[in-house]
């Protein structure tokens, strides 16, 4: 079934709702199982995959990237809620598959982390979120970062491309 037909008579359309959540649970699989391996696997020390330019190291981050905020950790778990929000609210509207997509990782990264800052150690929205992949000059992160640092490339992408989020004028 490609649409559904609603009580005002707007045509919402599912096919672009599961490719939302599709990515988000997607990216949140991926982000969870990666860390649980980390946590596993990196405890001993690093690993360099590639010299010096990619090395996989276990840390623990209190901050936001570049460890801003470390001490604002409930300003950041309560910010990323608001987006998620955000983003069910305006998902349930999208007609374009590559918004879905662009909603879809940014969802998932934000659960990601945000599941870390509930479930880890101090717990509360407090937590300390795993971050694994090092670069050189870069700050360490997970796939939930990268996750959201794409959405924020996609949406800017699309934005100016002018990609419509919603087809249909009724749905905006």
């Amino acid at each position: 079934m490609y649409g559904m037909q609603t009580k005002r008579g707007t045509t919402l359309n599912l096919t672009q709702r599961k490719w939302l959540a599709a990515t988000a649970l997607i990216i949140f699989a991926l982000d969870y199982s990666s860390k649980e391996l980390a946590l596993n696997v990196l405890a001993d020390g690093p690993i360099k995959v590639l010299g010096s330019f990619l090395q996989l190291k276990l840390v623990f981050n209190s901050g936001a990237a570049f460890s801003l905020a470390s001490n604002a950790t409930i300003l950041l778990s309560t910010f990323a809620m608001i987006v998620a929000a955000a983003i069910f609210y305006y998902g349930r509207k999208v007609t374009s598959t590559k918004w879905a997509v662009a909603l879809g990782l940014a969802l998932g990264g934000i659960f990601g982390n945000l599941s870390d800052r509930i479930f880890r150690t101090p717990g509360g929205l407090k937590g300390e979120v795993v971050d694994w992949i090092q670069l050189p000059n870069w700050p360490i992160f997970n796939i939930a970062d990268m996750s959201v640092v794409s959405a924020a490339i996609l949406i800017t992408y699309l934005s100016w491309k002018n990609v419509p989020f919603v087809k249909d004028k009724d749905l905006k």
